[in-house]
C-alpha cells in the first residue's frame, strides 16, 4: 500500500508530468499483480515493481526525450522568475541513465549495487553515472545561481 506512491514520485522525478509517473506506476502495479505467483516468492517484491516502473519510465522519457530533442537544441534552459535554476530543470539536462542514476541513489537512498540492478548496467557504470551527472548538476546549478551571492 504505501510503496504506490513512493513508485510514483520516483517515476516523477523521471518523466516529470505527475499523470504520466501515476499512469506508468499503475502500469508497474499491474504488472506486479500479472506475475504475482512468481514475483511473490522473491525475498523484496517492491524491489520488483519499482524496477519494471524505473524501466516504463526511462523507455517512455527516452522516446519523449527523442521527440524534443530538436526543440530543446534550439532553446536555453529554462531559468524561473528570479533567475535561478531549479534542482528539476538541471535533473532535466542530464542524460537519461545520469538522472535516473541521481534518483535511485540520492532521493531514494539506494545503494549503488541495487541501482545497478534497476537500471541493468554494472556497478562501475551507476558510479560513472553518478559521478558525471553531479558534475552537471554542479555546473548547471551554479549558472543558476549567479546574483543570489549577496542575499
Amino acid at each position: 500500500g504505501r510503496e504506490f506512491p513512493r513508485v510514483v514520485r520516483s517515476v516523477y522525478l523521471i518523466v516529470r508530468d505527475p499523470g504520466r509517473a501515476e499512469d506508468l506506476s499503475q502500469e508497474a502495479f499491474i504488472q506486479l499483480f500479472r506475475h504475482w505467483k512468481k514475483v511473490s516468492a522473491y525475498e523484496r517484491p517492491e524491489a520488483w515493481v519499482r524496477r519494471v516502473a524505473i524501466r516504463l519510465a526511462t523507455r517512455h522519457a527516452r522516446r519523449e526525450r527523442t521527440r524534443g530533442e530538436l526543440e530543446r537544441r534550439t532553446a536555453l534552459p529554462r531559468q524561473d522568475v528570479e533567475g535561478g535554476f531549479d534542482v528539476l530543470d538541471a535533473l532535466r539536462e542530464l542524460s537519461m541513465k545520469q538522472r535516473a542514476a541521481i534518483v535511485l541513489h540520492y532521493y531514494e537512498d539506494r545503494p549503488i549495487d541495487e541501482v545497478a540492478q534497476i537500471l541493468d548496467c554494472s556497478e562501475n557504470t551507476v558510479k560513472s553515472h553518478l559521478h558525471r551527472g553531479r558534475a552537471s548538476l554542479r555546473v548547471l546549478l551554479a549558472d543558476g545561481e549567479e546574483g543570489h551571492h549577496g542575499e
